[in-house]
């Protein structure tokens, strides 16, 4: 069982806290086939990345800023089968304040409304696509988010469902368990553990030999 030592925890959102798969495929295919671009490839390309350089990616010809707030607002008027991930709740309910924070691909009107759309709380650290000049596989987003909770990158824990997230983290110096909900377990074999669920996440305070308490991360098989 794979067992972590960290002071913080950075969590990718869709895929990871929420379920938004289905939401996500409709506009994005949606999008695709009214600009006669392949939807298959549309849709893999945009998991795991901010929507504007998604765009920028499959459609270099097009007017990446316009396109981007259309399909974002697309986005958030479609909630239909948007879902919190299971244990997605008590994982956090299990961190202390403070020592958690959402670092998301989408705009915060997205992010934001998916949340309470779950009942989830909103952390006072919150790193959106409006926030940072590149979004992941660099590693800005992860970085700025242990900047802002005040940790070392290499103190905090990453739970990612992408493979670009996972090279985002590994990128910022970070640990990182990937969740196997939208990549299979074969293309996210480069993070430090995958599980199926969150439910096999343990959270424990751990005190640490400088006195300072550190948070213990054990995953169940």
């Amino acid at each position: 069982m794979p067992s972590f030592n960290c002071s913080a925890v950075l969590f990718d959102l869709d895929g990871v806290l929420v379920d938004s798969t289905r939401s996500v495929d409709r506009q994005w295919r949606k999008w695709a086939q009214e600009n006669n671009l392949e939807p298959d490839e549309v849709v893999r390309a945009a998991h795991g990345r901010r929507t504007i350089e998604t765009v920028r990616q499959v459609a270099p010809h097009l007017n990446a800023e316009a396109e981007m707030r259309k399909i974002e607002r697309q986005e958030v008027e479609d909630t239909d089968g948007v879902v919190v991930m299971p244990g997605a709740a008590d994982l956090l309910r299990s961190i202390p304040d403070g020592r958690w924070c959402v670092v998301t691909s989408g705009t915060r009107l997205l992010a934001s409304g998916r949340l309470r759309l779950g009942s989830l709380p909103i952390p006072p650290v919150f790193v959106t696509a409006d926030e940072v000049t590149k979004g992941k596989p660099d590693p800005e987003p992860y970085l700025k988010g242990a900047e802002l909770l005040g940790f070392k990158p290499e103190e905090c824990l990453v739970i990612e469902d992408a493979p670009a997230g996972v090279q985002a983290a590994h990128a910022g110096g970070m640990k990182v368990i990937a969740l196997a909900s939208t990549f299979p377990e074969s293309e996210l074999k480069e993070a430090d553990a995958v599980v199926r669920s969150l439910d096999q996440i343990e959270v424990t305070q751990d005190q640490a030999a400088d006195g300072k308490a550190k948070l213990l991360i054990k995953v169940r098989s």
